[in-house]
């Protein structure tokens, strides 16, 4: 595998634990793993979660970011979730999805989004169940253990992990801001790694 065709070293992958699935697989999710360890945990492709994670990017990119919505109800992706928010200025919810917010018009907090991402498919499945209603596609962080139903974009990961979410939101951060333009390739982004990473 060539080095230089990762996103980050391939070191910072394997220290984040990004490629670390369950115990549990699920047949939807075994094209993206590349072996099962002896204590019975499932290890995805390192090289599949970097392809997908680049395209994951520039699929969020070719909207406008008042048009994208990322979703997280897992407690450990809250941070990475808002820093991401902030810094590519699309919309994010941490915490509890209010159900119907994409498609009753008559609720409060109705909004209207052309494209969602969530952390995962299974707590957060009411996002995913009301994206497909209004016809939303839907890019989901998915682990060993996910069904991928209803979901158009797979990005594999450890979506369960502090460090795996952190890292996965850093990386997607420069890529979707190189993309957009507001990042040029050489250059740093205005937050670490680690301020991706809940305490």
């Amino acid at each position: 595998m060539a080095e230089e065709k990762f996103l980050v070293p391939r070191d910072v992958y394997l220290k984040s634990g990004i490629h670390i699935g369950t115990k549990f697989r699920t047949g939807y999710m075994d094209q993206f793993i590349y072996k099962t360890r002896p204590d019975g945990l499932s290890v995805l492709n390192l090289q599949k979660i970097d392809e997908r994670i680049k395209i994951a990017a520039s699929f969020l990119a070719q909207y406008d970011p008042a048009d994208v919505l990322i979703i997280c109800r897992r407690e450990n992706g809250w941070k990475a979730v808002e820093l991401f928010g902030k810094l590519a200025g699309v919309r994010a919810f941490a915490g509890r999805y209010p159900p119907g917010i994409l498609t009753n018009q008559n609720l409060e907090q109705y909004t209207e989004a052309k494209i969602v991402m969530v952390v995962d498919a299974w707590p957060d499945r009411n996002a995913v169940l009301d994206s497909v209603k209004v016809g939303i596609p839907v890019i989901a962080l998915c682990d060993t253990n996910n069904q991928t139903n209803f979901i158009d974009f797979v990005v594999p990961c450890n979506n369960k992990g502090k460090k795996s979410l952190g890292l996965l939101f850093y990386i997607l951060t420069k890529e979707y801001m190189k993309a957009k333009g507001k990042l040029k390739d050489d250059e740093e982004l205005p937050a670490k790694m680690e301020d991706f990473v809940e305490e």
